[in-house]
């Protein structure tokens, strides 16, 4: 008979494998972001998805368990489909909107992963790993909101009005004109 605790064990495991898949294609969507506050918002996110993984063997050990993955199909999805957006858009306008969607599509999904995961580390009597895990919670909605801004306040609208890729994050700001070559 499976349990919660088994249910809990499988997600963590799903995490787990997820955190890592995170952490090796994270680079290739910097490389792929032509906005720099995109990427730095992303390498800053990148140092705490590291961590993450760090923190899931933590709960892990706090079950009793050692670290084991489990493939996370959702995760290998939203990644192809990333890497799609990144290849598709490459050089244009629209590339770093479609890169924050994919991004933000991602930490919904950990967002209720690790919301499930909390809750049910709570009822299986482990305030330990449940506060971990809320840290972990904590860290995802902050990158989503994060991601949710900076789509807000220039990636959308350079997506929107420019031609030329490179003008994203100077939306709004006064920039001096540029001569072009005729």
């Amino acid at each position: 008979m499976r349990t919660l605790k088994d249910l809990f064990l499988d997600e963590l495991a799903d995490r787990y494998d997820s955190e890592k898949r995170l952490v090796i294609a994270m680079p290739k969507m910097i490389k792929a972001a032509s906005c720099p506050n995109l990427r730095a918002l992303i390498e800053s996110h990148l140092m705490e998805t590291e961590r993450h993984v760090t923190k899931l063997a933590k709960v892990f050990q706090l079950f009793g368990e050692k670290p084991s993955a489990n493939k996370c199909e959702a995760t290998i999805g939203l990644l192809a489909e990333g890497a799609e957006v990144a290849t598709d858009n490459k050089g244009l306008p629209v590339i770093n909107a479609g890169l924050v969607l994919v991004a933000q599509k991602i930490e919904h999904y950990e967002i209720a992963s690790y919301g499930a995961l909390r809750e049910w580390a709570m009822l299986l009597g482990n305030k330990p790993a449940a506060t971990i895990l809320n840290e972990i919670l904590g860290e995802e909605k902050a990158a989503n909101k994060a991601l949710t801004d900076l789509a807000r306040s220039s990636c959308n609208i350079q997506a929107l009005t420019s031609s030329d890729a490179d003008d994203c994050c100077t939306m709004g700001k006064k920039t001096k004109p540029t001569k072009r070559a005729a």
